[in-house]
């Protein structure tokens, strides 16, 4: 199926590994001309290398922190008329809100409603100008059923969720759209990393634990990174115009709710 998206550029945050190398790697598959981003150097540039093998271009690899103006700045420099962006980033950390600071929630905040915030500003009169935009930002399942001990990413993420959705309104008779994906359990680092915590709790193995928390999933597995790459190479096609201000839910079947 071509999706209409030779030639266009993106640039795609937290990219050099998980879930947003996975739509890195299919938006380039489709022809896009990529921006890697990761904090990790030497990661970020390993991951514009495995990805320039099947690219039609090589992606950029840019280091840096889109939590900070500097990062951003370094972004934009790269790919300052960008067709695509897709904002990722890490999860703030678990824990019990009594425990938690105002530097803590405003580090979350950066982290998962700001950083987004600024990029969009920064892009998104230049996709009104050009008619043509896609944005697409990965949440959480979160967002439609927060998860206890996770209140700083609930917030934050939930936060971005509202500001797509009055925004998004805004910009749709100019052919730019946003959407929101909003992930279940995938096969990621972040995920091993959990599993690790719950195996030395429970005096487990870690693939004992990961087969268990993958056999409570309804569809008795964990996604893979490359599912969810290709919705978000969907949402970008370019005959995907109608379809914008929703959020995504993609995580096998496990949440119970219909809406």
């Amino acid at each position: 199926m071509d999706l209409g998206l030779e030639g266009k550029t993106a640039i795609v945050c937290a990219s050099s590994r998980g879930l947003g190398k996975a739509c890195a790697s299919a938006l380039a598959r489709e022809g896009v001309r990529i921006v890697v981003n990761g904090t990790d150097k030497a990661r970020t540039e390993q991951t514009a290398a495995e990805i320039g093998t099947f690219a039609a271009e090589r992606p950029l690899a840019v280091a840096a922190d889109i939590t900070t103006p500097e990062g951003r700045h370094a972004l934009l420099a790269a790919c300052p008329k960008p067709d695509i962006l897709v904002n990722n980033a890490g999860g703030p950390p678990m824990g019990n809100f009594r425990q938690w600071t105002r530097s803590d929630w405003i580090k979350a905040l950066d982290l998962n409603l700001l950083g987004a915030v600024e990029m969009i500003r920064a892009i998104l009169d230049g996709m009104v100008e050009r008619r043509f935009g896609r944005i697409v930002n990965i949440t959480s399942v979160a967002v439609k059923a927060p998860i206890p001990d996770l209140d700083l990413s609930n917030a934050s993420r939930s936060a971005l969720t509202g500001f797509v959705g009055g925004l998004a309104r805004q910009v749709s008779r100019y052919n730019v759209t946003m959407n929101n994906i909003l992930p279940g359990s995938f096969d990621t680092d972040r995920l091993a990393s959990a599993a690790s915590r719950q195996a030395s709790a429970n005096a487990v193995a870690l693939e004992d634990q990961l087969r268990a928390m993958g056999e409570r999933e309804v569809s008795g597995r964990f996604g893979s990174p490359e599912e969810l790459g290709s919705l978000c190479a969907f949402l970008c096609a370019s005959g995907s115009g109608y379809l914008t201000r929703q959020n995504i839910l993609i995580d096998g079947g496990t949440y119970p709710g219909i809406v």
